[in-house]
């Protein structure tokens, strides 16, 4: 079982930065495929990824404006997000995924907004 628990989230205006930080429980975090998605109003959308080995994947609508890093000595994953949009307000959750076990945070709160 994983525990994970974001934080970072919060009100920003349009063309700042929020740092998201999810921090996981266990002692196979160094192995887990972690990830961002987001929820607005609709499903949830897949953000970001990155492996184990810190290959990386983004959706479209943040390449270049969001960054995804982990730190396994800490067991915590980060999104950095950049030049943020109105269009980037969700909720925004973490996920643990390790062959057939995924995991998920509870959410936590961006808005972008003037």
């Amino acid at each position: 079982q994983v525990q994970l628990v974001e934080s970072g989230g919060g009100l920003v205006q349009p063309g700042g930065s929020l740092r998201l930080s999810c921090a996981a429980s266990g002692s196979i975090f160094s192995h887990y495929v972690m990830g961002w998605y987001r929820q607005a109003p609709g499903k949830r959308a897949l953000v970001a990824t990155i492996t184990a080995d810190g290959s990386t994947n983004y959706a479209d609508f943040v390449k270049g404006r969001f960054t995804i890093s982990r730190d396994n000595a800490k067991n915590t994953v980060y999104l950095q997000m950049d030049s943020l949009k109105p269009e980037d307000t969700a909720v925004y959750y973490c996920n643990a995924h390790y062959g057939s076990y995924v995991f998920w945070g509870q959410g936590t709160q961006v808005t972008v907004s003037s």
